[in-house]
């Protein structure tokens, strides 16, 4: 009998990690979670810490992140920026190099790294923030391009405001007017974002490699239209 493919899914003890977790389990895949805290099967700092082997992982998703950093960019201090450098841009380096070496000695491999869509327009008062996820979109491409003799794909999703548990935490009033600016009128939910990776993971997903895939409600697009208001 075959054994079930592994997959690695960082950032996994709640919101859109989990829901991920949750897909691939449910897809068939033996999925093993990493996280700081703790409820995974791994606890450890992705920009700090050394990882355990991981050579027989066949789908890593790298979705540990921080997003708390807020400070316009005259104010913000070298330790904030520096943070989220390490943990969103470099920490997902080091969890995507730590599985390379086994797929590319199977010349098989799925790796989906989830963005954001303020690598694309920005985010004012999280510079650091947007610029580690505008990293993370060159960082795929590359690694895309170096590895696709090797059978590895590599993309990027890109979120827009999904509805995890910080997002509905926010106060009200700051809720309501994000999501008055979504042109969709609601929030992406995580298991939407697990979906794509859940695809991506597929072998039918073998063509697609080097993309960013944005999932966000059509925010990133323009909305401006200056012929007749179409509603």
């Amino acid at each position: 009998m075959t054994e079930p493919a592994r997959a690695l899914v960082t950032g996994a003890a709640r919101g859109i990690g989990a829901a991920i977790a949750q897909r691939l389990q449910a897809e068939g895949f033996e999925v093993l979670t990493l996280d700081l805290h703790g409820g995974c099967d791994i606890e450890l700092d992705v920009a700090r810490d050394a990882f355990p082997p991981l050579e027989d992982i066949q789908v890593c998703v790298a979705n540990a992140g921080v997003t708390r950093t807020i400070a316009p960019a005259h104010r913000m201090t070298a330790e904030q920026w520096q943070r989220d450098i390490d943990v969103n841009l470099t920490g997902a380096f080091r969890t995507v190099q730590a599985c390379l070496g086994g797929m590319r000695e199977r010349r098989h491999g799925r790796v989906v790294v989830i963005s954001s869509v303020a690598a694309l327009g920005g985010l004012p008062g999280q510079v650091a923030y947007a610029a580690s996820k505008a990293g993370q979109l060159g960082m795929v491409r590359t690694l895309a391009s170096e590895n696709a003799a090797h059978g590895i794909t590599v993309n990027a999703i890109l979120p827009g405001l999904v509805a995890t548990e910080q997002v509905l935490a926010m106060p009200q009033e700051v809720r309501e007017r994000a999501l008055g600016a979504l042109p969709t009128g609601r929030a992406v939910e995580p298991a939407e974002i697990a979906a794509a990776v859940a695809f991506l993971a597929r072998n039918e997903a073998a063509q697609i490699s080097g993309q960013a895939i944005a999932i966000d409600g059509a925010a990133s697009l323009t909305q401006l239209s200056l012929g007749s208001e179409r509603r």
